[in-house]
């Protein structure tokens, strides 16, 4: 029979199932990953900061995207790191503190979506509308759109998190690697209707407002590409929206699989793997596909190095 704590404050972490062999090789793996997702991303929001040329929609947009991703693998990966050295009956952490990381869990992953939606936006107007780009995207706007996308996922994740914290809880045992919503009310004995309710719509709103302006986005700049004869446009449209899409794939399918995981409790490990890589994934590789496309970032770290070797 399972034995039953009500309310308490102390919970266990159940985290990664590793043997003594694999535990040191995955620590310094995930360790090398943290500091490469840090030293890139940290990088790149410095460069921005500093280059008075990249102060553009496009790379401040791009800038918001770095720091959702140095926000979101700080809260994660430090937590999975001290869960592979540590024996599981250690792995403790008081309820509070996995509510606030379950909170800024999802804020970073609906923020990454809102943000991309933004430069979708962005890059519409640049192609469709250069003539009013300037003046249509200036820094009032956006200005704006980062905070309607910082604001969107800060009301729906505190309305997810709320349904959650009003329940009693009997368990003690965190069934992930790190806090989020689903782990939080699974510690109930309660009814959890409301809960799975709220996060169905939740999460079919946030892919569909996603996948929906994206789509409606690109059709209208493919539009623009087919009936322009301008080989200069149609270049610099395929080039900047290579680079947009494939951000937006790399999130979209990493954030996809741990949904589908959370629904097949038999592959508890997978999603545990899911989830750790729909952070360490984006947060490596944005920095990386989005420096070596754009030419403006590659100007500026040239003459960055030339300037600092003279």
């Amino acid at each position: 029979m399972e034995n039953f704590t009500y309310n308490s404050l102390i919970l266990q972490m159940e985290g990664f199932r590793v043997t003594m062999t694999s535990k040191y090789p995955v620590f310094f793996l995930l360790l090398a990953s943290y500091v490469f997702i840090m030293l890139a991303n940290g990088c790149m929001v410095a460069l921005i900061w500093m280059q008075r040329s990249l102060h553009q929609p496009m790379y401040l947009l791009f800038c918001n995207l770095s720091i959702n991703d140095i926000v979101g693998n700080s809260l994660l990966i430090p937590q999975a790191l001290s869960n592979v050295l540590l024996p599981p009956k250690e792995r403790l952490i008081h309820y509070y503190a996995c509510a606030i990381q379950a909170y800024t869990a999802h804020i970073f992953g609906t923020n990454a979506h809102g943000v991309l939606m933004v430069m979708a936006y962005d890059r519409y107007v640049a192609i469709c509308n250069p003539l009013r780009y300037s003046a249509i995207m200036n820094n009032k706007m956006v200005l704006k759109l980062t905070a309607t996308a910082w604001g969107t996922a800060v009301v729906f994740v505190s309305v997810l998190l709320g349904l959650t914290l009003r329940l009693n809880r009997c368990r003690t045992l965190i069934r992930n690697m790190y806090c989020d919503n689903p782990s939080l009310f699974k510690l109930s004995c309660e009814s959890v209707f409301a809960n799975n309710v709220f996060g169905l719509f939740y999460t079919v709103t946030l892919f569909t407002a996603s996948i929906g302006s994206v789509l409606l986005t690109y059709s209208k700049i493919l539009a623009a590409c087919l009936s322009s004869r301008s080989k200069s446009l149609n270049s610099k449209a395929l080039k900047t929206c290579s680079t947009h899409l494939s951000l937006y794939l790399i999130m979209l399918i990493s954030g996809l699989i741990p949904i589908i995981f959370h629904r097949l409790p038999h592959y508890d490990e997978y999603r545990k793997i899911s989830v750790l890589l729909f952070v360490v994934i984006p947060g490596s590789l944005n920095p990386l596909i989005y420096g070596m496309q754009s030419q403006e970032i590659n100007k500026c770290l040239s003459n960055f190095f030339c300037t600092r070797k003279g």
